[in-house]
């Protein structure tokens, strides 16, 4: 099984992207289980229509000891498991203990014993590092960490942040840094930023995406771009960031 996250700031593109790399991976006849670690619980959207699905949050809120795995794991046409952790109530409460509340919850309920999956991936907010955020890189869910960049200065800026997180890591059998992500704005100089911010970490750029307008079309229908446009060169652009990934994350 590899397991792999997703980080990247609010905005940057990381649940479209992972979205795209679960359906890509699924399509390989792959089980993938895709779990959404942003308070907003839209990680998962594409792969349903546009809808969100319940998150494990609310669902304890609701049914408490009485939650089953049938409950918070939502399969879908693609193939793809869903799971979305959810946030507290706006202004009441810490987003990370959703995401600690989730993680904890799939593995008391033995959901990866269950699902088998070939595949997890988590889709993880990475304006604040700390805490339950920062929980897929330190307590042994992932193996691998990828972040999505752009040239933007504040992209760049929290994508620093990120891998200085892993980097504080290294040595204590946590995630390690699998690479950058390029999800293209078309600023000035942009790949030369990414790849001057990989070295900083002695990484590398795995993957580049081009600003396309595909992509907001495809989120408005609430569909993954293999489903709205597979012939694009952005669909292939995304097959070729998931054989990466894969490959990095010691697939087969």
């Amino acid at each position: 099984m590899i397991k792999l996250a997703i980080y990247g700031k609010g905005g940057i593109g990381k649940s479209t992207i992972a979205c795209n790399i679960s359906a890509a991976l699924a399509a390989k006849g792959l089980t993938v289980m895709q779990i959404g670690c942003d308070p907003k619980a839209d990680s998962t959207s594409l792969l349903h229509g546009g809808e969100r699905i319940e998150t494990v949050l609310d669902l304890t809120r609701k049914k408490g000891g009485a939650l089953t795995l049938e409950d918070i794991v939502c399969p879908t046409e693609s193939g793809v498991l869903c799971v979305e952790a959810g946030g507290p109530i706006p202004g009441l409460g810490c987003a990370g203990r959703g995401i600690i509340n989730a993680l904890e919850t799939l593995e008391k309920l033995g959901a990866y014993e269950v699902y088998k999956p070939d595949a997890v991936i988590y889709d993880v907010l990475g304006d604040v590092v700390c805490g339950g955020f920062s929980m897929p890189m330190r307590k042994g869910y992932a193996d691998k960490i990828f972040v999505v960049c752009s040239g933007e200065k504040m992209a760049r800026y929290a994508a620093a942040n990120i891998c200085m997180a892993v980097e504080n890591f290294k040595g204590r059998g946590y995630a390690s840094l699998g690479g950058l992500i390029l999800n293209r704005r078309g600023v000035p100089d942009e790949d030369k930023a990414a790849a001057e911010l990989a070295a900083d970490f002695e990484t590398e750029v795995i993957a580049s995406i081009d600003r396309s307008e595909l992509i907001p079309q495809a989120e408005e229908k609430g569909e993954c771009i293999f489903t709205f446009a597979p012939e694009s060169e952005t669909a292939a652009q995304l097959a070729a960031a998931s054989d990466s990934i894969y490959s990095i994350c010691g697939g087969e």
